[in-house]
């Protein structure tokens, strides 16, 4: 039996290539960060607004002194941030459809069409109107990594032996901050941050999809999707055998016969039937605050602009302060993996959340007392590397994973679909609004989010169960328990399962009416 909990090269392969779609969308984050210049200056020569002539870098290589940026070309360009997370918004609606029509595996390989297709838009960008190339470009990678983006934790979640499962789950958020990183590097002026190679910048996003696509035919189908979607036991057994060596399955068979008789009496559980049944809404609710957490903790507005904020705040090299945060993002990712299996994911996401408020209201310290103190830079720029450093250490990658561990079988590819909606949503709203409120609130930004990390730190001491080292039925025996609790729960009902499948009948039948 202690076989079977070994980590396999078969294992590593799998969640390798997995990741690699984790790499893609970490890429697409970042990669629209450092040639904002540039590219604003080319969106301006196409849109008629700007002269036709070649951009003049200055010395740190974010382009010519301070001009004003004609409102059109602002336009533009927050939508090429922002449609990213529209199509990651309608495409995290499928994820649970994909998934399930012809296994993990086959799901991730059919969507790498798309992540090729953006890349070659975004690498023809200048063949035609920039502006109109990358942002076609960027809403169609944005619909691969909605997909990717559900997808890859549900693959890694249901092939991880339970003692790894928070560790290879994190690893799907290092190889998002591996990605932002990789863009950062690439994105010096110097490389292809410049003005003639930003459209194959812009245009590598795709690169990690061609080789995954020769990868994922070497790696076994999910066990629990075969045995629980698809009732074919012996091949979930053969993928067992291939992902944890030769060992006996019996355990892991037993426990996946288990939910899948609980899935069977749950009949199937569609994203309308999750959203209106009483008997998830507890995890469902934690599920969807812990993704808010993660986007509108203000992170990605760092990710995004985190160029133009170390500019605001007096940093000479503002693009190798960027690098910095994305070395510090990854360091901090690597410690989480090492972390997330001891310590637990309550505790981790408590100890990030806290540690951003604080760093949030340095931040703004920092900001509003820069023109009276020079040295208040050296204190805006150590809180946001502190801030990156505590999102990592648990509201980055916990969110991610979490809902695959809240959920069973039955619900789950619907839990991972709204989930992603509610992230992609926040992403969007922050990518396209965060330029507008740091013209409205100045120097005062971070306040907004300061306030809204200290009310999910509340929230995640108050309501987040421990998922450490519990089996997907021990999980779900928690929230059981909590609306046992809740005053006027039938015990007949909620506590033998049978109240389960009648509500759940009940609102399929009233979902088809």
């Amino acid at each position: 039996m202690e076989s079977g909990k070994q980590l396999t090269g078969t294992l590593a392969l799998a969640v390798f290539s997995a990741v690699l779609g984790s790499l893609q969308y970490g890429y697409s984050l970042g990669v629209i960060n450092a040639p904002q210049k540039v590219i604003e200056q080319h969106y301006g020569r196409s849109l008629g607004v700007l002269p036709e002539e070649p951009l003049l870098l200055s010395e740190n290589g974010t382009g010519t002194e301070k001009q004003e940026v004609h409102p059109s070309v602002v336009m533009y360009w927050s939508l090429s941030v922002s449609i990213f997370s529209i199509g990651g918004v309608v495409s995290s609606f499928l994820v649970g459809f994909i998934g399930d029509l012809r296994g993990r595996v086959k799901g991730m390989l059919m969507v790498n069409v798309l992540a090729v297709v953006a890349g070659l838009l975004m690498v023809m960008a200048k063949m035609w109107k920039p502006h109109v190339m990358v942002i076609a470009g960027r809403c169609v990678m944005g619909f691969y990594c909605g997909l990717s983006s559900g997808l890859v934790p549900m693959y890694i979640g249901e092939i991880a032996p339970m003692a790894y499962r928070g560790a290879l789950g994190t690893l799907h958020q290092l190889a998002i901050v591996t990605g932002i990183l990789l863009s950062q590097v690439l994105g010096l002026e110097f490389l292809l941050g410049n003005d003639y190679y930003w459209p194959l910048l812009l245009g590598l996003s795709g690169a990690p999809a061609v080789l995954q696509s020769l990868l994922l035919p070497l790696c076994p189908e999910s066990p629990r999707y075969l045995y629980i979607k698809r009732g074919m036991v012996e091949e979930a057994k053969k993928s067992l055998r291939h992902l944890k060596g030769e060992y006996d399955p019996s355990a892991d068979l037993e426990e996946m016969r288990r939910e899948k008789e609980e899935v069977e009496k749950e009949a199937q559980v569609s994203i309308a039937i999750l959203v209106r049944s009483s008997l998830y809404r507890q995890q469902l609710f934690v599920a969807l605050m812990m993704h808010l957490s993660q986007q509108l903790s203000g992170i990605n507005a760092i990710f995004y602009y985190s160029t133009a904020i170390f500019e605001r705040a007096g940093v000479t090299q503002p693009v190798y302060a960027t690098i910095g945060v994305g070395v510090i993002n990854t360091a901090f990712t690597m410690v989480s993996v090492a972390l997330v299996d001891r310590a637990g994911r309550r505790t981790l996401t408590l100890i990030g959340l806290g540690g951003m408020c604080i760093c949030a209201v340095a931040m703004t310290v920092g900001l509003v007392y820069l023109s009276v103190y020079s040295w208040m830079s050296y204190v805006s720029m150590l809180a946001i590397f502190l801030f990156v450093c505590f999102f990592e250490i648990g509201p980055g990658p916990i969110p991610w994973f979490i809902v695959a561990e809240l959920f069973s079988q039955g619900p789950r590819p619907a839990a991972i679909a709204l989930a992603g909606c509610t992230n992609w949503t926040s992403n969007f709203i922050i990518g396209m609004t965060f330029p507008y409120i740091e013209a409205l609130c100045g120097s005062y930004v971070f306040t907004l989010f300061a306030v809204l990390l200290f009310g999910f730190t509340v929230f995640t001491y108050l309501r987040v169960p421990e998922t450490k080292g519990k089996t997907f039925e021990e999980i779900a025996a928690v929230f059981k328990k909590g609306r046992k609790q809740t005053p006027g729960t039938k015990k007949t009902g909620t506590e033998t399962g049978t109240g389960t499948s009648t509500e759940l009948e009940q609102l399929k039948s009233d979902s088809h009416a």
